[in-house]
Protein backbone atom coordinates (compact mmCIF):
# COMPACT_ATOMS: atom_id res chain seq x y z
CA UNK A 1 0.00 0.00 0.00
CA UNK A 2 2.71 2.57 0.97
CA UNK A 3 4.34 1.78 -2.89
CA UNK A 4 1.52 2.96 -4.11
CA UNK A 5 1.38 6.52 -2.80
CA UNK A 6 5.15 6.93 -2.86
CA UNK A 7 4.68 6.52 -6.80
CA UNK A 8 1.40 8.60 -6.80
CA UNK A 9 2.73 11.06 -5.17
CA UNK A 10 6.23 10.77 -7.37
CA UNK A 11 4.03 11.04 -10.79
CA UNK A 12 2.37 13.95 -9.54
CA UNK A 13 5.68 15.91 -8.12
CA UNK A 14 7.17 14.57 -11.26
CA UNK A 15 10.25 13.66 -8.95
CA UNK A 16 13.01 10.98 -10.76
CA UNK A 17 13.27 7.84 -8.89
CA UNK A 18 16.68 8.54 -7.87
CA UNK A 19 15.76 11.30 -6.05
CA UNK A 20 13.95 9.41 -3.41
CA UNK A 21 15.19 5.78 -3.91
CA UNK A 22 18.45 4.25 -3.48
CA UNK A 23 18.53 2.95 -7.55
CA UNK A 24 21.95 4.37 -8.39
CA UNK A 25 22.12 7.07 -11.40
CA UNK A 26 25.54 7.11 -14.12
CA UNK A 27 26.08 9.88 -15.68
CA UNK A 28 29.01 9.27 -18.35
CA UNK A 29 30.84 12.11 -20.36
CA UNK A 30 32.34 10.28 -23.19
CA UNK A 31 35.23 8.04 -23.03
CA UNK A 32 36.89 10.40 -19.78
CA UNK A 33 34.55 11.06 -16.93
CA UNK A 34 31.77 8.78 -15.41
CA UNK A 35 29.53 10.26 -11.96
CA UNK A 36 28.16 7.66 -10.12
CA UNK A 37 25.43 9.00 -7.88
CA UNK A 38 23.65 6.78 -5.11
CA UNK A 39 26.63 4.21 -4.03
CA UNK A 40 27.36 2.30 -1.12
CA UNK A 41 31.33 2.02 -1.05
CA UNK A 42 34.44 1.55 -2.73
CA UNK A 43 34.87 -2.40 -3.00
CA UNK A 44 38.64 -1.73 -5.42
CA UNK A 45 40.61 0.54 -6.91
CA UNK A 46 43.65 0.41 -8.96
CA UNK A 47 44.49 2.88 -12.15
CA UNK A 48 43.17 0.43 -14.42
CA UNK A 49 39.97 -1.03 -12.74
CA UNK A 50 37.47 0.22 -10.14
CA UNK A 51 34.83 -1.49 -8.44
CA UNK A 52 32.01 0.58 -7.15
CA UNK A 53 29.10 -1.15 -4.51
CA UNK A 54 25.74 0.57 -4.57
CA UNK A 55 22.65 -0.69 -3.15
CA UNK A 56 21.18 -2.80 -6.19
CA UNK A 57 24.54 -4.08 -7.56
CA UNK A 58 28.33 -3.52 -8.55
CA UNK A 59 29.60 -1.31 -11.12
CA UNK A 60 32.87 -2.45 -12.36
CA UNK A 61 34.72 0.14 -14.50
CA UNK A 62 38.16 -0.88 -16.73
CA UNK A 63 40.11 1.25 -18.68
CA UNK A 64 44.01 3.33 -17.34
CA UNK A 65 44.66 6.13 -16.14
CA UNK A 66 41.38 5.72 -13.95
CA UNK A 67 41.18 8.19 -10.72
CA UNK A 68 38.60 9.09 -8.38
CA UNK A 69 37.30 12.64 -7.76
CA UNK A 70 35.05 14.48 -6.32
CA UNK A 71 34.12 12.24 -3.94
CA UNK A 72 30.93 12.58 -1.53
CA UNK A 73 28.76 10.65 0.28
CA UNK A 74 26.18 11.14 -2.84
CA UNK A 75 28.18 10.23 -5.62
CA UNK A 76 32.02 9.62 -6.83
CA UNK A 77 33.46 10.51 -10.35
CA UNK A 78 35.87 8.66 -12.33
CA UNK A 79 38.34 10.21 -14.35
CA UNK A 80 40.37 8.78 -16.98
CA UNK A 81 40.48 6.43 -20.23
CA UNK A 82 37.32 4.50 -19.59
CA UNK A 83 37.37 1.21 -22.10
CA UNK A 84 34.49 -0.67 -20.54
CA UNK A 85 31.82 -0.48 -17.81
CA UNK A 86 29.89 -3.93 -16.49
CA UNK A 87 26.85 -3.74 -13.96
CA UNK A 88 26.25 -6.79 -11.86
CA UNK A 89 22.70 -7.21 -10.66
CA UNK A 90 22.90 -8.48 -6.62
CA UNK A 91 19.54 -7.32 -6.09
CA UNK A 92 16.03 -7.09 -8.18
CA UNK A 93 14.36 -4.15 -7.59
CA UNK A 94 11.18 -5.86 -7.73
CA UNK A 95 12.14 -7.06 -4.49
CA UNK A 96 12.55 -3.63 -2.83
Amino acid sequence: MKKNKTNRLDKILELPKEVYSNIPKLIVTGFDEMIIENFKGILEYEEFFVRINTYIGIININGYNLNLTNMTNEDIKVTGKIESIEIERTIDEGDK
